[in-house]
Parts: C-alpha cells; sequence; structure tokens
C-alpha cells in the first residue's frame, strides 16, 4: 500500500468492477461524504488563511491562485467566481496552472514537473499578495516551486494538500490539511479529495468576501449584476435589505449604477449616490456600519464628507 492516503488502495474497492452499478454508485457516494467531512478538521486553518487573503485584498495585493491537474481545476474556479460574486477587481487576481492555459484542453501530466516555468511563472508575484496553493498530494513540483519562490518574494502563502506532512506545507504561512480518506478508485484525486478542495475555496472564498463588507444578511451584496438573472436579484436585495418596493429598488439600482451598497443607502436615505460612497468609505465598504452611520446621521441632522 502507499505511504500517502491519495495514493492508497480504498478498503471497500475488492471486486468494485463486478458489482452491480448501484452499489458502485453507493461507495463513490460514500466517499465523496466522507471526504467532504475532512473539511471540518481545516476550520481553524482556512479562518486563518481567508484573514490573510482579505488583508492582502484591502491593501491592494492579489489573490494569487496556484495549482496543477484536477486541483488545479478547482483553484481556477474559485478564481473566476470571485469578480462576479464579490466585485473583487479581476486585477485583483491572477491563477497560475501548470502548462498555462492550454493545459485546460487535455491536462497532461508533464507540466506539473516543470519547476523552471514555475519560477517564471512566479515573477508575478509581489511581496503584498497572497498566494494559494493547491496539490493533492502536497508535492506537485510546479506548485511547490511557486510557493517557495511566492515565500522569496515576500508573499503570504497558503498551502492546501491533503496528505499530513505535505512538503507543500514548508513554504506555507497557514497550511491547511485536508486529510481525505483513500480514493475508491486509488489515485483519482479528482474525486474525494478533489471535493474537499473545492469546499475548502468556497469556505475560504465566502469568508473573505465576508471580512471585507461584501455580504450582508446573507445576500453577496458586491455582485457585479451584468445580465438580467443578476440585475433581477439585486433589486430583489435591495428591496429585502432597504424594506422598499422592487420597482423602487430597480430605480435606486440605476442611479447608483447598479451597486447594491450604493441603493441600498439611496433607499434608506442617503442624499445622493456621492454621499452613499462617503457612507461606504468611512465604513470600510460594509454596508451595517455604513446604515448605522446613516442613520445617525439622519437622526442628529449632522452630515460630515469623509
Amino acid at each position: 500500500m502507499s505511504r500517502t492516503a491519495t495514493e492508497a488502495r480504498h478498503g471497500d474497492a475488492e471486486g468494485l468492477d463486478a458489482r452491480p452499478s448501484h452499489e458502485i454508485l453507493a461507495l463513490l457516494a460514500q466517499g465523496q461524504q466522507a471526504a467532504s467531512k475532512a473539511v471540518d478538521a481545516a476550520i481553524p486553518a482556512i479562518d486563518d488563511a481567508a484573514s490573510l487573503a482579505s488583508q492582502a485584498l484591502r491593501s491592494g495585493g492579489k489573490l494569487v491562485y496556484v495549482g496543477a491537474g484536477s486541483s488545479g481545476l478547482m483553484a481556477m474556479a474559485d478564481a473566476l467566481e470571485l469578480p462576479g460574486t464579490y466585485g473583487i477587481a479581476k486585477t485583483q487576481i491572477t491563477i497560475l496552472l501548470a502548462g498555462g492555459v492550454a493545459s485546460l484542453s487535455d491536462l497532461a501530466g508533464s507540466p506539473e514537473d516543470d519547476v523552471e516555468q514555475a519560477k517564471r511563472d512566479a515573477a508575478a508575484i509581489t511581496a503584498d499578495d497572497c498566494v494559494l496553493c493547491v496539490s493533492a498530494s502536497g508535492s506537485t513540483p510546479y506548485v511547490v516551486a511557486v510557493a517557495e519562490a511566492a515565500r522569496q518574494r515576500g508573499a503570504k502563502v497558503v498551502a492546501l494538500a491533503n496528505n499530513p506532512g505535505a512538503k507543500l506545507f514548508a513554504s506555507a504561512d497557514v497550511s491547511i490539511l485536508l486529510q481525505t480518506p483513500p480514493e475508491v478508485i486509488a489515485g483519482s484525486t479528482r474525486m474525494g479529495a478533489g471535493t474537499a478542495q473545492k469546499i475548502a475555496f468556497n469556505m475560504l472564498s465566502t469568508l473573505v468576501g465576508v471580512k471585507l463588507g461584501h455580504v450582508h444578511d446573507g445576500h453577496m451584496v458586491n455582485l457585479h449584476p451584468d445580465n438580467e438573472k443578476l440585475r433581477i436579484r439585486a433589486a430583489r436585495m435591495v428591496s429585502e435589505i432597504a424594506g422598499v418596493g422592487v420597482d423602487e429598488a430597480s430605480r435606486h439600482l440605476e442611479k447608483a449604477s447598479g451597486s447594491v451598497k450604493i441603493a441600498v443607502l439611496l433607499a434608506r436615505g442617503a442624499a445622493d449616490a456621492a454621499s452613499a460612497r462617503d457612507l461606504l468609505a468611512r465604513s470600510g465598504d460594509a454596508l451595517r456600519p455604513a446604515l448605522a452611520d446613516l442613520e445617525q446621521t439622519r437622526s442628529t441632522g449632522f452630515h460630515k464628507r469623509a
């Protein structure tokens, strides 16, 4: 048996290919469920990682996602969602994949061993950045090399891996161990390990959104409404948070150029969009304290521009 869990053989996989389909699927489902439970033990580390990531974004740095193969796909999926979901500038998100974008067509394995390319790719990293490196084994040469280079450049490094004692953790400021059990199909880390990685990335980036003030009562109030579905969602958010009708919410959104936060403040009595922006500037771009500031301003009749 392999010494690493991500390559080990699953104890219940004997005769798997000879079993009825429903039994195979039940075992696969159990493997996914067991993998998801592995995230629970990583919650403190994910919290620490979200703090580093939000600090980097707040200070003008980037989030740099680094991966190879299926782990790289998990990283990329999370990264690509952030501008639309939480309004994080695209210039603050960088994705480094072994083999580059060209690797997405076939996910060839050889680029993950290219340490020299990793060093070249790491030139995009600055000391202001937070670098999120993911590898199921924790030993992928490309990812390890980027992590080492990022640390040398003074960036904060977060490492996600599914094996304890992973080499990747040596360069990390925060290590997120997702200790998933052996895969039902040995070594197929796109399954259980990938599921745990996806959950961890979802949790991490969502908490980053919360820490940056982009979540209010479970609403993504910094989303970028660039299609009809999202414009409808934005209007409903303004309606629910501000306590106004959807039509009125839509009118405020037009005045706010699509900003949910500004539209809510307008609906709650801010004089104009500029005043709403001042309130948000004083609150660190968080809606709740901005609303409290607005309420205090209205009750005292005093308004100070930021």
